[in-house]
């Protein structure tokens, strides 16, 4: 029975009846088709998981962040305005959200008042730059990606962010405070047709500078090109489900008072990390609509790793090391995997594990910029040295030799010996050596 209705479920979701009814019955089978898959992920446990873990970080990295922020305006004397938005940001706690938001703003200046010792501050460092890291290591599982930046890039990257981004911000929001107190401003507002409207977007100001620090999240932290629409289309709804949840919140903080009678003086703890949480956890839906509008073929298979048989191995390693080389060539030209990716037409997580064995096989390198290159001279890579970690790639072995019957030997020899004849001593070079003259 529950086969059957899945089997129905999934026909009338990914079926093309819905497609031939008109403009809205095609926006509701792709509405359909995303909360399909957003609640495919969340029941999967990854997601979930993951918020929980960025959950726990964010009770470590909190204070150094906000001190390491404070500590960044206050050269610039605006260390002062960031406390409001504080504020504002645990707002749908209520009354615990100003008595936790007091709370963390006196440990950030116990913070800078004291002298940090050596162990301390690199504590301190390491926990900062912790919080960021596992972000990365969030959005890159959400985008598929395996490998994370290198460590200079980390450094450099996470430090920027660090440094500029509070900046950044606080200029963004004393710019809107200053239109907010301008004369022609006060004018308008004072006016019956304009003053509605002008109310309307104060109001939604704060949303829409939380939609937009989404958005500068889905395009910076993947280790991956993200186009600009998506990661739009990814903060702005991240920005509505953060706002609707923030008033739900708040309405069910108002009448949880059975949570204080329960839990006592753990309400308030209790209260704030299951906000936490839930903040996570829309970040990286969002990460996730915005990954299946630029990936749209993802959303129905979702997280599935593909499979694929040996010849369909063998020919990818053929193609990429092909490709590879071929760039190298061209000065002008170079090769990533996500070119690659776009070029075969192949997602990356089924071309990054036959990457891996090539790169432990020594014939490719990836760079610091993730271009792809020879690990060695062309002329010595042989045909047989590409094909060999792929077909041998994930063998773990037995914990003693099979016993093969000797027909069956007989003939993968017969085989073997039919793929040398091809290959013979060929090399990568001698391929595209062919390829340029034909």
């Amino acid at each position: 029975m529950l086969a059957r209705l899945q089997k129905l479920l999934d026909k009338f979701i990914w079926g093309t009846h819905l497609s031939k009814l008109g403009m809205p019955a095609r926006l509701l089978a792709m509405l359909l088709r995303y909360v399909y898959a957003l609640t495919r992920d969340i029941l999967s446990g990854q997601i979930t998981l993951r918020a929980m873990s960025l959950v726990y970080t964010t009770l470590l990295s909190v204070v150094p962040l906000l001190a390491f922020s404070f500590s960044v305006l206050k050269g610039f004397g605006k260390h002062k305005d960031l406390e409001p938005y504080l504020y504002n940001f645990l707002l749908p706690l209520g009354d615990r959200g100003v008595e936790i938001t007091n709370q963390i703003i006196a440990l950030v200046d116990n913070v800078k008042g004291g002298l940090l010792g050596g162990i301390s501050l690199a504590f301190f460092i390491y926990t900062a730059v912790s919080m960021v890291q596992k972000m990365e290591d969030s959005f890159n599982y959400v985008w598929h990606v395996d490998k994370p930046r290198s460590l200079a890039r980390r450094f450099s990257e996470y430090f920027s962010v660090l440094l500029i981004g509070p900046v950044v911000m606080t200029i963004a929001m004393g710019m809107i405070a200053s239109i907010r107190s301008n004369r022609i401003t006060q004018m308008l507002l004072e006016n019956e047709y304009f003053g509605a409207p002008i109310v309307f977007a104060t109001e939604l100001t704060p949303y829409v500078l939380v939609a937009a620090v989404f958005t500068f999240l889905y395009t910076f932290m993947p280790n991956t090109k993200v186009n600009f629409k998506s990661a739009v289309i990814g903060g702005l709804t991240a920005g509505i489900i953060w706002a609707s949840t923030s008033a739900f919140f708040a309405t069910f903080v108002v009448y949880s008072t059975r949570n204080q009678l329960i839990y006592s003086g753990f309400a308030v703890a209790i209260t704030a990390l299951i906000w936490l949480y839930l903040n996570w956890l829309i970040l990286l839906l969002g990460a996730q609509i915005a990954f299946y509008h630029q990936h749209p073929a993802f959303l129905r298979i979702g997280r599935r790793e593909p499979r694929l048989s040996n010849s369909m191995r063998e020919r990818l390693a053929l193609n990429i090391m092909f490709t590879v080389g071929c760039a190298f060539r061209n000065s002008d030209k170079t090769i990533t995997v996500d070119q690659l990716s776009k070029n075969l037409e192949i997602p990356t997580i089924a071309l990054s594990p036959i990457i891996a064995a090539l790169e432990d096989q020594g014939i490719l390198i990836t760079t610091e910029a993730e271009v792809l290159l020879p690990g060695r001279e062309m002329a010595r890579i042989k045909v047989s040295d590409i094909l060999e970690p792929v077909r041998r790639h994930g063998e773990t072995g037995s914990y003693k030799d099979p016993t093969w019957d000797k027909k069956v030997n007989e003939i993968c020899g017969a085989i073997e010996a039919a793929i040398n004849e091809v290959i013979m001593n060929k090399s990568l070079a001698d391929l595209i050596d062919e390829e340029t003259e034909s």
